[in-house]
């Protein structure tokens, strides 16, 4: 039996999430929160945690800067059960990245300092420690910038070590959506964009004409649509999951959680439509505490939250 039911190569950093903000920042002038939330972040690490809260053996690589909010992240992961043993430390300068959320009424700001996100390179990779598991994840395409050339090359060779894999590229910064992505896809058995993101990747504006074109280059297309729940297109078969109404504070790691909870049933052979139910409670009890792990820290508030929504699948 391998080690791990996942595997994750990418991204740690922190979420500095600021509430109360008005919308409009007046230019040299003091503006004050009315509430913040310092957080375990980056979509990799997101996805790492909130896996391994929902029981899935999770097995991380990863790097740090050589500083305090490194060793921050750190400790959040290894408190949800994650394996850091493979997690590095920069040998250069660069520090933790930090992601920085202003949070207002439906919407937010979001400026990232990239820092050690983009520090990880193809030699720091442990292949044995990543191809020893039963799936393979990666998230951020686009950030990971030290591994982007060679993530098709990645992908190959855990697919040639008998795993299955998945890719949530979350957003490009240069707004591109180049680098590669199309290669990428061809070792890929779940894409798993957002709205935009599938319409970006597929170089189209509208979502069904991106759903078909994806559906033809990967076998499993899983579009996360926000409160409207999510689509899964498998070849010319297409299953719909509603969203969970809930009161939510911020939406900062939702589509994350989604892939946590979509893949924790997805290793174990679980029905399409289990898997998507899954990642919409999962997103949605993202919500309803801040940043993207918190929720999930909490084992009796996220089983109450199971239990009242019904989930049997995600009661882990």
């Amino acid at each position: 039996m391998p080690r791990f039911d996942v595997t994750i190569a990418g991204e740690i950093n922190l979420d500095l999430i600021l509430y109360g903000l008005p919308d409009e920042l007046v230019r040299e002038r003091e503006l004050l929160a009315n509430q913040m939330e310092l957080t375990l972040g980056g979509s990799s690490a997101i996805v790492a945690h909130n896996l391994s809260a929902l029981g899935s053996r999770v097995g991380f690589q990863s790097c740090i800067g050589d500083d305090d909010l490194g060793q921050t992240a750190l400790r959040a992961l290894q408190r949800s059960a994650v394996d850091v043993s493979r997690v590095i430390r920069a040998e250069n300068s660069d520090k933790t990245g930090i992601t920085v959320t202003l949070q207002r009424e439906g919407w937010r700001n979001m400026v990232t300092y990239a820092g050690t996100i983009a520090s990880l390179k193809w030699d720091d990779l442990d292949f044995d420690y990543l191809a020893d598991s039963c799936h393979f994840h990666l998230s951020s395409f686009y950030l990971q910038r030290g591994l982007r050339a060679r993530v098709p090359e990645l992908f190959r060779r855990m697919k040639d070590a008998g795993l299955t894999t998945s890719l949530d590229t979350n957003d490009d910064p240069d707004d591109a959506w180049e680098g590669g992505l199309h290669d990428a896809l061809r070792y890929v058995d779940v894409f798993m964009p957002n709205e935009r993101e599938a319409q970006k990747a597929a170089g189209v504006s509208d979502l069904e004409t991106a759903v078909k074109k994806l559906a033809a280059m990967v076998p499993l297309v899983v579009v996360k649509l926000g409160r409207q729940g999510a689509l899964a297109q498998c070849g010319t078969e297409r299953c719909m999951s509603p969203g969970i109404k809930v009161d939510a504070v911020d939406a900062v790691g939702a589509g994350d959680s989604f892939d946590a909870g979509f893949l924790h049933e997805y290793v174990k052979g679980t029905a399409l439509s289990a898997c998507l139910q899954a990642g919409n409670l999962a997103g949605a009890l993202s919500t309803t505490r801040s940043g993207g792990t918190e929720a999930f820290r909490d084992v009796g508030y996220r089983k109450q939250f199971f239990r009242q929504h019904g989930c049997e699948t995600a009661r882990s």
